[in-house]
């Protein structure tokens, strides 16, 4: 159940562009949480919000774009490699979005912003409820059980990394 709250300054991207960037957003957060971007299931409850700020550098309006994406998923869902790939691959497709592929230096790279968020255990609420992953992970894979043992796995590896 990954949540992308999007802050790009109005105008930044046409409006097809920024289409597309939110589309493959989805994708590359689903895919950092293990899931199947085309798994329907899991894109139902894959939700974007955009944002419109206005952006000032040194207390001035910026020259450029500057965008923040803040990636939110259930606890267990990231480790170190997956958080790191997420903000690479993020980075990259705005960029793309903006200048096209491969048209961007690593100085643009600074004006893109990703914060990557697990949501604590039993903090994740939705239609009056408390969802926990093992929730969420049996509706995206349509059983309960193993929606349960896949919890299971992923939290006790953030118990474990939380004591070393």
């Amino acid at each position: 159940m990954p949540m992308l709250d999007v802050y790009i300054p109005e105008g930044a991207l046409p409006a097809d562009t920024e289409r597309e960037l939110l589309g493959r957003l989805t994708d590359i957060l689903l895919r950092a949480e293990g899931a199947d971007p085309a798994n329907p299931q899991a894109r139902s409850i894959a939700w974007a919000f955009v944002h419109r700020p206005a952006v000032f550098v040194a207390g001035a309006p910026a020259e450029e774009p500057r965008y923040r994406v803040v990636a939110s998923v259930p606890e267990g869902q990231l480790d170190d490699r997956r958080r790191e790939a997420l903000v690479a691959e993020i980075t990259r497709a705005i960029l793309d979005a903006e200048k096209g592929p491969g048209a961007h230096t690593a100085l643009d790279a600074l004006r893109v912003w990703v914060f990557p968020q697990e949501v604590p255990e039993g903090q994740w609420g939705g239609g009056g409820h408390i969802y926990r992953l093992a929730d969420i992970a049996g509706f995206v894979l349509g059983d309960a059980e193993a929606g349960a043992r896949y919890a299971a796995g992923r939290l006790a590896g953030t118990a474990a990394a939380g004591r070393a």
